[in-house]
């Protein structure tokens, strides 16, 4: 483990269980906290391996909803047409928005 701190405040922090805590998206105060250390302290001496957590944990959950989705999930695939294709369920430019033709005879 990294040891951390000063004098009697010295503590010795694995950074697996850091990197543990952080993939369950654990916010720096939390992790702080669960090893009575100062929240600076952490940051300072784990920001690289919290930050690494954090985005494994985000790609991990991007891959389960593109899986959930593709295995028909329809709701998942609307949800991931909105959010990662931009699409909607009342397009604003569109052609099917404009009024149609009026034709005297």
């Amino acid at each position: 483990g990294l040891i951390v701190g000063r004098g009697d405040n010295r503590k010795v922090i694995p950074p697996d269980e850091v990197y543990k805590l952080a993939a369950l998206h654990c916010n720096y105060q939390e992790i702080a906290d669960w090893f009575g250390i100062k929240r600076e302290t952490l940051k300072y001496n784990f920001r690289d391996i919290i930050q690494k957590a954090y985005s494994d944990t985000r790609q991990r959950l991007r891959k389960a909803q593109i899986d959930t989705a593709l295995k028909g999930n329809a709701v998942m695939l609307i949800w991931l047409g909105k959010n990662m294709l931009n699409q909607s369920d009342n397009p604003i430019d569109s052609d099917s928005n404009q009024p149609l033709p009026w034709q005297d005879e």
